[in-house]
């Protein structure tokens, strides 16, 4: 019988810059779904990847003096980089420079042209770069993006628009119809009320302001919007094609199951998308979910801020599956979470070093103090009330686990698990098993005591893999056993009687000490940080005019010679050609050049300064300099190969 198929996706990871802990949470959170529907049996295709084109994108790779591609390259293997060290099982990463998905957007823009569902229009608005998206003056709020809260400029262009209009209604019906459609509920809410129903002006979806996208095809001085071609991703990487001719993976799994986005971007995946799907007469995803932000301490993480915390270094104070439980556990289901250093420690010792690593370490050593490492089944596993509370948490912990799980409340599918941990603490506390050990004649009992808990162990540990499964697979070599199959979950005594665990248990997760730990954040800081900027404090002169500056000439000028002046330490003498005449200037910056530096550099002059005689040698102008605070000097370049002699105004 075939396997139930689930189609998963995150958004795809903007290549601007590398991913704060902020972003990664949303590839752990899918990557625990993923886990957790194949070890219920489902057949399950998870997709990830990153966003690749704009113009943002266009002026990080001019600032840095190379191409986009290169720019992005670099960026996305940063990303995979983060992606694969938190241990994430996706099957597909797509990059939207793939040449296949380009070619597909070209085609889906152009089907969408031939259907009149996308027109050539003019564009006036308030304009967001970091976001790529236009607003209307009443979309801003205080003045600024409604999305990230940036400055917006005015633009106008020509552009192609995608007919909102024409499926307007038939979103809302399918919203209304399909009540999962968008999770959590707020979000959906939200949607509804502040955009849907108060209108939908047509999308602009094709720029012409910048180069790097993916051509129009048919009118090639524009760009494809990067919403259109980022949202295709979800279809183009499994093979989706304009004429029909799908790859398997398009058949087998869409319309996908979930996708997994922020919330800042649900705008785009609840309206722009289904509407594009419905213009390509294409089945719609199953639900969308919007998941909150996690903050720092002071808010949202931005570099501007300095609060940005990345998770290669929370693993390396803490570990991947510490961070991942962290990630998993702290994060509300609508509301943003918090994560701090200090929270952190404190749920590692906590949680991970007390009650998961205390209470596996116990179990396993008391195992093997008692009876040499073997664990019996005595098969009266219910012998008092104390066994058959923890048996009843136990065999139903799965079912609980699963309720939460659909309803996509990771962290409260993990807090169930972790209430069966607890239980089997409070377990050893009842039954005291160092007390049973004191006389033979509760050998049988203490054999019970000590399967009951490896078992409970033993389900908690599974259940727990799609979270944290390195961890789960730790415990398991201690205990000596594979995962067990998930139905065998609600069943109580499937450790098999007579295995033995390992002699020497390993300690999971060790507690750290919090000063020592935010010591070294702040050598890490201080490390990472970039120097500080003293800023020169210059003396304000009076104000001049337009005419006042006019009466300055500066000129560029290239210098052809230059010595030192004799019995002058501070001063060069250079021939520096003006257009069609030479002049020499004596300048007191020998103590920053050599003579030969300066040989060649095409220099700002001013011309029309009085010439003067310095240590006997007449100077006919003034090289401008820069200077500050720290006695740094640097002569006034042009960047370009302009002529000697242009003028500077």
């Amino acid at each position: 019988m075939d396997k139930k198929r689930y189609y998963i996706s995150t958004a795809i990871a903007y290549t601007s810059g590398k991913p704060h802990i902020g972003n990664t949470y949303e590839i752990v959170l899918a990557d625990s779904i993923a886990r957790f529907k194949r070890m219920q049996g489902y057949d399950v295709f998870f997709q990830t990847g990153t966003d690749e084109h704009g113009q943002k994108i266009e002026l990080k790779a001019a600032e840095q003096g190379i191409t986009p591609k290169e720019f992005v390259d670099g960026v996305a293997g940063q990303i995979k980089d983060i992606w694969d060290m938190m241990n994430t099982s996706y099957d597909k990463f797509i990059g939207t420079t793939d040449e296949y998905h380009e070619k597909q957007v070209q085609k889906i823009f152009k089907k969408l042209y031939d259907k009149g569902d996308i027109y050539k229009g003019h564009y006036e608005g308030m304009y967001c770069t970091p976001c790529e998206s236009f607003f209307t003056a009443s979309q801003l709020v205080d003045g600024k993006c409604p999305d990230c809260g940036r400055e917006c400029h005015k633009a106008q262009e020509e552009a192609y628009f995608l007919k909102l209009s024409n499926y307007t209604d038939r979103l809302i019906k399918h919203i209304e119809e399909n009540p999962d459609f968008i999770q959590p509920e707020s979000r959906k809410n939200e949607m509804m009320n502040n955009f849907i129903k108060a209108g939908l002006q047509d999308l602009c979806v094709s720029r012409t302001s910048f180069k790097w996208g993916i051509p129009v095809d048919f009118d090639d001085k524009h760009v494809i919007y990067v919403w259109v071609d980022a949202l295709s991703n979800y279809i183009t990487g499994l093979g989706y094609d304009v004429d029909g001719n799908h790859g398997d993976n398009y058949n087998k799994y869409w319309p996908a199951d979930l996708h997994l986005i922020g919330k800042d971007i649900l705008r785009f995946h609840t309206i722009y998308w289904p509407i594009i799907l419905m213009a390509l007469d294409l089945p719609l995803p199953k639900q969308i979910f919007g998941h909150p932000w996690l903050l720092q301490g002071d808010g949202k993480m931005s570099k501007s801020k300095g609060n940005v915390i990345y998770a290669d270094d929370l693993v390396n104070f803490f570990g991947v599956d510490a961070v991942r439980y962290f990630v998993l556990h702290e994060m509300p289901f609508e509301n943003d979470g918090v994560i701090t250093w200090e929270l952190l420690v404190e749920r590692l010792n906590s949680e991970l070093a007390n009650t998961l690593g205390n209470l596996v370490n116990r179990t396993v050593s008391m195992s093997n103090k008692y009876f040499g490492g073997v664990v019996t089944n005595t098969n009266n596993h219910g012998a008092e009330e104390f066994d058959n509370e923890l048996i009843a948490l136990a065999t139903s912990t799965a079912k609980t686990v699963t309720e939460k799980m659909e309803k996509n409340r990771i962290a409260d599918a993990m807090t169930e698990i972790f209430t069966l941990f607890k239980r089997c603490n409070k377990y050893i506390d009842e039954t005291m098993p160092w007390a049973l050990a004191k006389d033979e004649s509760n050998h049988d009992r203490l054999n019970t005591v000590l399967y009951n808990l490896v078992e409970g162990i033993y389900i908690g540990a599974t259940l727990l893999e799609p979270f944290m499964p390195e961890t789960t697979k730790k415990i398991l070599a201690q205990l000596n056993v594979s995962e067990r199959a998930f139905d065998t979950l609600g069943t109580f005594g499937v450790y098999p009687s007579g295995n033995k665990v390992v002699e020497k248990p390993e300690i999971l997760f060790a507690r750290l000490d919090l000063e020592e730990v935010l010591a070294k954040v702040e050598e890490m800081k201080a490390a990472n940080a970039e120097p500080e900027v003293k800023y020169p404090e210059v003396e304000p002169k009076e104000e001049i005019s337009i005419d006042d500056f006019d009466k300055v000439q500066i000129r560029v000028g290239e210098v052809i010679s230059c010595e030192p002046v004799k019995k002058a330490k501070k001063l060069l003498c250079s021939q520096i050609r003006i257009g069609n005449e030479v002049r020499q200037i004596v300048s007191g910056i020998a103590l920053y050049y050599k003579p030969e530096e300066m040989v060649g550099k095409k220099v700002a002059v001013i011309t029309n300064l009085k010439p003067v005689t310095l240590c006997g040698m007449l100077s006919e102008g003034m090289i401008l300099a820069a200077s500050d605070d720290d006695g740094n000097l640097s002569v006034l370049t042009v960047d370009k190969d302009i002529i000697a002699g242009s003028e500077i105004r």
